[in-house]
């Protein structure tokens, strides 16, 4: 499994907006793709303006599979719909390694 690990700055006064609009958007559109494991949303306490999401993809394959147009139109589509700014301020990529129980 792969994890695309993406961290956002949006105005805290916004930020429900900003989770709900990115599920009915970005999470719908990416499920329709092969190897779409699932997303969680995650909430720092102590960063009100922060928006951590954390997608699951099968494989690294499959995720870069999505073509580029694709996720263009999935953007302005959400860019369109948000009507404010946010900023992304991290994008990383993680394998997650199980190890055997002994």
């Amino acid at each position: 499994m792969v994890i695309e690990l993406l961290r956002f700055k949006v105005p805290s006064q916004r930020r429900e907006i900003f989770i709900q609009k990115d599920d009915e958007i970005w999470t719908a559109a990416l499920a329709k793709y092969p190897g779409f494991l699932g997303k969680e949303v995650w909430i720092n306490p102590n960063a009100p303006e922060e928006v951590t999401l954390v997608i699951k993809w099968a494989t690294r394959e499959q995720w870069k599979a999505i073509p580029n147009k694709d996720l263009d139109t999935i953007s302005q589509q959400f860019d369109r719909a948000l009507g404010f700014s946010s900023q992304m301020i991290e994008s990383s990529e993680y394998q997650v390694r199980k190890f055997p129980q002994v």
